[in-house]
């Protein structure tokens, strides 16, 4: 008889994976949004592909940066918070013992265990390591897998920089008459992907991520193309 199989994911794996998804898919689609949105609001005032290429490439270089110092500086205040959530909690176990050893119990007994069970297994997670019971129970963070900013800022780095890379180069890389189609179908394409992707990872519905995605991309290209082929006309 076959067992039934169970594909659920639980606990830190999923919120860590959701983590790295959530800042490799922003940087991702930010690179790819981003720089088709220049590259193809500069084809519509200019054929040049030295023009082009600069600005692909200023757009590609200033983003990186931009995602990854954002990424450090929001994952260094989540770091320090929960820093300063633990010195807090190493402190009231050290000054009321009792006290926490109560709160622990109650946190217990509010997912369901009996007062009994849950006073006992209170004092075992307490003996074994206190600070990581009440880190784990009260605070929902684990002591040992602590955010790390400098991880987030390589990944929407690189992130960013590979979705960047492919609008740039299907901007300048064919003949002048095929530019645009190029473009457009590569970036669509890249959208779908990166939507589809991020929601299987993320066990969610992938016709909604795919749909935000290419319709993001579609709007940022129409509206910056309309916005060069204004100025274009205009000479500026």
């Amino acid at each position: 008889m076959t067992e039934p199989t169970h594909d659920e994911t639980h606990g830190g794996a999923l919120g860590s994976r959701l983590n790295w998804l959530r800042a490799a898919v922003l940087g991702a689609n930010d690179g790819i949004v981003s720089t088709a949105g220049l590259v193809v609001g500069v084809a519509g005032a200019t054929g040049s592909r030295a023009a082009l290429l600069t600005a692909g490439l200023a757009g590609l270089l200033a983003g990186s940066m931009s995602m990854a110092a954002g990424e450090y500086v929001s994952v260094s205040t989540q770091r320090d918070s929960e820093m300063a959530a633990l010195a807090v909690e190493r402190r009231e176990l050290r000054e009321q013992p009792e006290a926490e050893l109560e709160e622990l119990t109650e946190l217990l007994e509010a997912r369901g265990l009996s007062r009994q069970v849950a006073r006992e297994a209170a004092g075992q997670l307490t003996a074994r390591d206190a600070l990581r019971a009440h880190a784990r129970v009260e605070l929902g963070i684990d002591p040992d897998e602590l955010t790390n900013p400098w991880h987030a800022a390589w990944a929407s780095f690189l992130a960013f920089t590979v979705g960047a890379l492919l609008p740039l180069l299907a901007i300048v890389l064919p003949p002048a008459s095929q530019r645009l189609p190029v473009t457009v179908a590569c970036v669509l394409a890249a959208l779908v992907f990166t939507g589809w992707s991020s929601a299987r990872l993320g066990a969610a519905d992938p016709g909604r991520a795919v749909l935000r995605n290419v319709a993001g991309g579609v709007l940022a290209m129409g509206v910056t193309y309309a916005a060069g082929s204004l100025l274009g006309a205009a000479g500026v």
